[in-house]
């Protein structure tokens, strides 16, 4: 197998109501190679998000081992975790979450200049990633002035702006109509492999994980 991007290990999380413990993930072990776009299939419910949020280091309370690009994350404090997420990682979600205030090209340079690029620089990249997206044309509107296709176009153009390892995706065209959702994933998938990036990609979407590099899935809180 080529370069290992994302190894995780007996990874678990359950959550305790009243005296009742709900088990949501169940040891988890996941290996995703380099420049591999991975679908994680399951229903709602299923423990998809928690199982992104646990990789992408957004809450704590896990058990198990995850390891990024060789680094074992699980144990890193919360400078560390967040050096890893901004150098490593990229995320797309269902809703776009652009900052309603810039426009599209400043929602893609924003991270890059947090990350240490220069303004030229970063607005060069972004307008190649909105170009290859086929939202070039659109660089000086703002999110409101944009389709729902349009933001999340801009959305997977800002999650690659600074080269992840790793871009994690939580049912990323899940807000948008089928003919658009076919197009967008097209597209972040397109740009995912030119970029070399690696992926995993939440969906409950049996066509749309079809399309990725390989399937994976996700029941009650355990891979099969």
């Amino acid at each position: 197998m080529s370069d290992v991007v994302l190894e995780t290990r007996g990874l678990a999380r359950s959550f305790t109501q009243g005296e009742t413990v709900i088990h949501v993930l169940r040891g988890v072990d996941l290996t995703v190679a380099a420049g591999e776009i991975v679908a994680l299939l399951g229903p709602s419910g299923s423990g998809k998000s928690t199982l992104l949020q646990a990789v992408g280091l957004l809450e704590g309370g896990f058990e198990g081992s995850i390891r990024i690009a060789g680094t074992e994350a699980a144990r890193l404090d919360a400078a560390g975790r967040t050096g890893v997420r901004r150098d490593q990682l990229g995320f797309v979600y269902q809703f776009h979450h652009l900052l309603p205030d810039f426009n599209a090209m400043e929602n893609v340079v924003l991270p890059q200049m947090i990350h240490g690029a220069g303004r030229a620089a970063a607005e060069e990249r972004a307008t190649a990633l909105l170009s290859a997206l086929k939202v070039g044309h659109r660089l000086t509107h703002r999110p409101a002035q944009l389709s729902g296709g349009e933001q999340q176009r801009v959305a997977v153009a800002r999650a690659l702006a600074n080269r992840p390892a790793l871009v994690l995706a939580d049912e990323p065209t899940g807000n948008l109509d089928e003919t658009t959702a076919d197009v967008v994933l097209a597209e972040f998938l397109r740009l995912v492999r030119e970029e070399g990036s690696a992926a995993v990609v939440a969906t409950h979407n049996e066509r749309l994980a079809s399309r990725m590099d390989r399937v994976v899935r996700l029941h009650e809180g355990q891979l099969q």
